[in-house]
């Protein structure tokens, strides 16, 4: 199954998907459990548990523990296949795998595989206050001929994906962006074109497009029912990297809004 979630989809093929939220309890109310099924494609409605995600507590800023097994959530069970990290503002959202982060690389064994960065989303701030939707840009690593995505392990800050971004150096690099949703006299709010795939509206809906593309999303995401969400994605991204960029969606981000 690790295998299959650090996949990139299929050439051609859109992947459907949704996500349900667990906010039953006192504790998960502040700390809610998500889960991630794969929509069956024989018609008979059955759903295939691909991932599950909590927000870690006690963490100076939001983090995101991403599991193959619903009931170990923790990041030293042997499910753990990856972590979204934000910044202060709640404005950047970086994606890692499983690996060891290189600053604590002296506490472990030299044999161990530093972790590889899997993307990065960014809110534009809104400092202005007004509500409104969204402006998400999302990077990726790129894929090779073989079809196998480009490794990028930073050893610092430095060499993460947004510093190379900043320093111009976007080689090997994908960079997408939400496409912008219009204003809608008749419901009195932004909409996009989900093709049934979203009925409620919600500020966390978003489609995200390739810029020299934009009729076609790579991923989509939005409400369906309270604690329902669906969440469709397409080549390039695999989907741990689809289910990240959802959870980043649903964090508190006082400074986008």
């Amino acid at each position: 199954m690790e295998a299959y979630v650090l996949r990139p989809a299929v050439r051609g093929c859109t992947v459907q998907c949704c996500i349900s939220r667990d906010k039953r309890g006192v504790d998960k109310s502040m700390f809610p459990f998500y889960y991630l099924y794969l929509e069956a494609i024989d018609g008979h409605g059955r759903k295939h548990f691909l991932l599950a995600g909590r927000k870690r507590k006690r963490s100076t800023t939001s983090n995101y523990l991403i599991s193959l097994d619903p009931t170990d959530l923790s990041r030293d069970g042997d499910n753990f296949v990856g972590k979204v990290r934000s910044n202060v503002l709640g404005t950047k959202f970086t994606i890692f795998d499983n690996g060891v982060n290189p600053e604590k690389k002296y506490l472990i064994p030299e044999t161990a595989r530093i972790r590889e960065e899997l993307g990065v989303v960014y809110y534009e701030t809104n400092v202005l206050g007004f509500r409104g939707p969204r402006k998400m840009t999302v990077i990726i690593p790129g894929i090779d001929a073989q079809n196998r995505r480009i490794s990028i392990q930073p050893q610092n800050e430095q060499e993460s994906v947004m510093s190379s971004l900043r320093q111009g150096t976007n080689q090997g690099l994908v960079l997408l962006k939400n496409k912008a949703p219009s204003w809608s006299s008749e419901t009195g709010a932004y909409v996009l074109n989900f093709h049934g795939r979203v009925t409620q509206a919600s500020v966390k809906n978003f489609q995200i497009v390739h810029p020299e593309d934009p009729d076609h999303f790579v991923l989509q995401f939005g409400r369906v029912a309270a604690d329902l969400f669906t969440m469709d994605f397409c080549f390039p991204l695999c989907p741990l990297q689809a289910f990240a960029i959802c959870l980043s969606s649903f964090d508190g981000k006082l400074a986008c809004e």
